[in-house]
């Protein structure tokens, strides 16, 4: 499954082109412009399993520092700050990664 399969290709382009820049990712507005706080939680799940490319069921925080290239393969890396604030913003339960779960929270809360 593609995340062009679950979110608009043009709102994807919008959304990692408006974070391109350094120190810049606010995951926030970016689940906002990407258009996934609108989705279900079904089409929410599907874009976390997108995320986990390992398959653990969990997105860990090496998969996290590519997350805007999981949306577009071109999008930029998250610097280690930006990948670190992510993680603390969604890993609820304290255990260094996030479950499908906290995802969809983080998804909600945004």
């Amino acid at each position: 499954m593609a995340m062009t399969d679950v979110l608009s290709a043009e709102d994807i382009k919008k959304a990692v082109g408006a974070f391109s820049a350094a120190e810049s990712f606010n995951y926030k507005k970016f689940f906002e412009m990407v258009g996934l706080k609108k989705k279900s939680p079904e089409d929410v799940k599907k874009v976390f399993h997108i995320l986990d490319k390992d398959r653990s069921g969990f997105i860990e925080e090496d998969e996290l520092k590519f997350v805007l290239k999981g949306f577009a393969p071109d999008g930029r890396d998250l610097s280690d700050k930006e990948t670190k604030a992510l993680l603390a913003a969604g890993d609820k339960d304290g255990d260094g990664k996030i479950g499908a779960d906290e995802f969809a929270t983080m998804v909600a809360e945004s």
